[in-house]
């Protein structure tokens, strides 16, 4: 399998990605069962994939929990790509209540998504790849420059090794 580096991160994981979208209920029928989901997603590493994208809004929060059932014995071998940005209130309710990027949302939801990942922190060993829906950027939160709010929540969860990589999408 081809490798790429994804833009100047140094990050490289393979040139063909596998997003995890329909591999949940949430998004439209789910065409095999959760085990034969699992299944694939190993499947997929064996055949040399390293890159997985998944969401909070994939469910919610199902997906996540799916990708990272699968692919935790894998953990080492593997990129993992989320994103955030829709505001569900509690877990327990799958209603979204609309675009949230607080700063204090932020670091919730993100800690939200490792642990449904179940990504295990090591130094430097977190989600390698979190993404945040650009129409959150267009929030009640200023931005203003690298001392906004939101830029000080997403240093302080890559000083903390939870993230390697982070963008807007």
């Amino acid at each position: 399998m081809q490798a790429r580096v994804l833009g100047s991160s140094g990050l490289e994981v393979s040139a063909i990605g596998l997003g995890c979208m329909r591999m949940s209920a949430g998004h439209g029928e789910v065409a095999a069962t959760k085990e034969e989901m699992i299944a694939l997603l190993r499947t997929a590493v064996e055949l040399g994939i390293t890159f997985f994208d998944t969401a909070q809004v994939y469910g919610p929060f199902v997906n996540e929990e799916l990708v990272g059932e699968a692919l935790a014995p894998l953990r080492d071998h593997v990129v993992l790509a989320t994103k955030f940005g829709f505001d569900f209130g509690p877990e327990a309710d799958s209603k979204s209540q609309g675009l949230c990027s607080r700063p204090e949302y932020i670091r919730l939801t993100v800690e939200g998504s490792l642990k449904r990942l179940r990504v295990v922190f090591r130094h430097g060993s977190g989600v390698r790849s979190v993404r945040e829906r650009r129409t959150c950027w267009r929030s009640a939160c200023p931005v203003a420059g690298p001392g906004g709010p939101r830029n000080q929540v997403w240093l302080r969860l890559w000083a903390g090794g939870r993230l390697q990589v982070a963008g807007v999408v």
